[in-house]
């Protein structure tokens, strides 16, 4: 049953014939970790129902039309740390590419009580990705999050650092590292159900943010289900300047494993 509801969510998102970009994940990190010695996986997908299709650099893969799926495997190492492991993929012309990989680490120092009160941490994220998705091969992202939960609110925010670490399609030398935001506000409405707003904002260069007009805003509608035998994230996105896709649908599963 829980692989019929995986499908059938899926095939809703492939009705159109799409192509493949990134980004592999649309999500606000909180205070989940695995405990030590535990397994867990994570379906992320996403499409771009209305996306832009002018290329940033030669060959590279726009997200118009665009679907990506990525599991994510995550191992608890402590109380503290965990690992991950993302396998990007992206359908284009009736089949699936391999984009790459992302190894990751989060450091979770500071946790809520019994479910409430403030949490904090940090992951850090280096990937290899196919230069028709990213224009540098080898990245790195250090993503900070704060947050506070009390019985029926969850607030968090996420500043993010990204850097290239090698050559791009676009510079021959790394970049200086991007800076970008993401936040969440979400509220329960029923048992395991909650409801609220997701905002992501790229910024651009940390030394000097781009315009506004050309920084990417998206704001999602998201509901997070964690009653039934597959917990999810869902979300609907509308881009807010003509530097975003238009819409985006989004989904989590977590896979019980």
């Amino acid at each position: 049953m829980r692989s019929s509801l995986v499908l059938a969510a899926l095939s809703l998102m492939l009705v159109a014939r799409v192509q493949a970009a990134l980004p592999d994940e649309i999500q606000v990190y909180v205070d989940d970790i695995n405990k030590p010695g535990d397994f867990g996986l994570e379906l992320h997908a996403n499409t771009t129902l209305n996306g832009l299709d002018q290329q940033d650099y030669p060959d590279e893969t726009t997200t118009h039309h665009g679907l990506r799926m990525t599991p994510e495997f995550s191992y608890g190492l402590s109380e503290d740390f965990e690992a991950g492991l993302y396998v990007p993929t992206a359908y284009k012309d009736g089949s699936y590419r391999l984009a790459g990989y992302k190894l990751r680490m989060k450091w979770l120092p500071l946790k809520t009580v019994d479910g409430r009160g403030w949490f904090a941490g940090a992951n850090l994220e280096l990937s290899n990705i196919s230069r028709q998705f990213d224009a540098a091969r080898y990245g790195a992202e250090l993503r900070t999050m704060i947050g506070y939960r009390t019985d029926d609110w969850l607030f968090a925010v996420n500043p993010v650092f990204g850097s290239t670490l090698s050559h791009s399609q676009e510079s021959t030398q790394p970049h200086n590292p991007d800076f970008s935001l993401g936040y969440k506000a979400s509220r329960r409405v029923a048992e395991g159900v909650s409801v609220g707003l997701e905002y992501y904002n790229e910024k651009g260069s940390w030394h000097e943010f781009d315009a506004r007009k050309d920084q990417a805003q998206m704001l999602f509608i998201a509901a997070d289900v964690e009653a039934g035998p597959l917990p999810f994230n869902f979300g609907i996105g509308k881009g807010l300047n003509g530097s975003t896709d238009p819409w985006t649908v989004k989904m989590i599963f977590e896979i019980p494993i």
